[in-house]
């Protein structure tokens, strides 16, 4: 049965094929898959006409035709969400429910509080989160950069049906990026977030790529991973501070977080699935957070 899975081809859409969700669309179209891609319409027809068009130093550079549309209106094994939280709420609405049937909903957005949501609004049992992690930039409709040395993928989703996780999986780490089921739903979101939310926020905040950060601000960034460290470990999460600033002591020093783009390129901030999930998390669990609050804080008070 195994070998029966790892060859089946799959139907799967992917909402908001950006700089994520495009290249995983076309590593899977690449691989065989049948590819559905939702967006507006001026990218949709370009989708249609010209294909994705990938440039990788890991994967290679090709182009693949895949399939586009406004909404979806069949069913798929698999509906990948790969829109920013700050345009989650409108960009449903071209997945209904009704067409979706059996498929699972595969968010790939940054945050916590995002499953819960998708909850209310598709069956609770086939909202399967995913992390991932990659750096890829679109950089026209159907254009897409992708600048990091890896993309991996961590799928999970509480009570959702393990063959079905599995046979997504292996048809994602066949089509490219290196690909785990994991059992603990909130510990690997916490996982992305602890290392995500200090990064995302005081690149943002000192308008400074990570290098810089990491020697001007060490204090500042000591302290909030261990803050984020804190309410993780609370919520179930990892809690290992030191491992945290070796992951960020390892990363190049020209890295930008996606958070401090959008600002650079005046787009809407994904401040509150960020910064503000962290802190009602914190003040659920009863942890004090005093860095983490005056940053949030502060960023509020720049993009008003």
């Amino acid at each position: 049965m195994a070998h029966d899975s790892a060859h089946q081809k799959l139907t799967l859409a992917v909402l908001g094929p950006g700089g994520t969700g495009g290249l995983l669309a076309a590593l899977l179209a690449r691989a065989g898959h049948r590819v559905i891609c939702l967006a507006g319409d001026d990218t949709a027809n370009t989708l249609r006409t010209a294909g994705l068009q990938i440039r990788s130093g890991t994967f290679g550079d090709f182009t693949t035709p895949v399939e586009a549309d406004t909404e979806l209106r069949e069913p798929v094994d698999a509906c990948l969400i790969a829109v920013k939280h700050t345009s989650l709420h409108p960009a449903v609405d071209r997945v209904p429910p009704t067409a979706l049937g059996d498929g699972l909903v595969v968010p790939l957005l940054n945050g916590v509080e995002h499953p819960a949501t998708l909850r209310t609004r598709y069956r609770p049992d086939r909202v399967a989160p995913a992390v991932i992690r990659v750096e890829s930039t679109r950089i026209a409709p159907g254009v897409i950069e992708h600048g990091s040395p890896f993309a991996e993928l961590d799928l999970t989703g509480d009570g959702v049906p393990r063959e079905r996780l599995g046979a997504l999986a292996s048809a994602v780490a066949e089509a490219g990026p290196r690909t785990r089921v994991l059992d603990d739903e909130s510990a690997a979101l916490w996982a992305k977030m602890s290392f995500l939310a200090p990064f995302a926020l005081l690149t943002t905040l000192h308008g400074l790529p990570l290098g810089e950060v990491r020697t001007r601000h060490r204090e500042e960034l000591t302290a909030l991973v261990e803050e984020t460290a804190a309410v993780g470990a609370a919520c179930g999460g990892p809690a290992d501070p030191a491992q945290a600033l070796a992951r960020y002591d390892a990363f190049p020093p020209r890295t930008k977080s996606s958070m401090q783009r959008d600002a650079e390129a005046g787009r809407p901030l994904e401040l509150d699935a960020i910064g503000g999930a962290l802190l009602r998390a914190a003040d659920r669990h009863g942890v004090k957070v005093p860095v983490a609050t005056r940053v949030v804080r502060e960023l509020a008070d720049t993009a008003r």
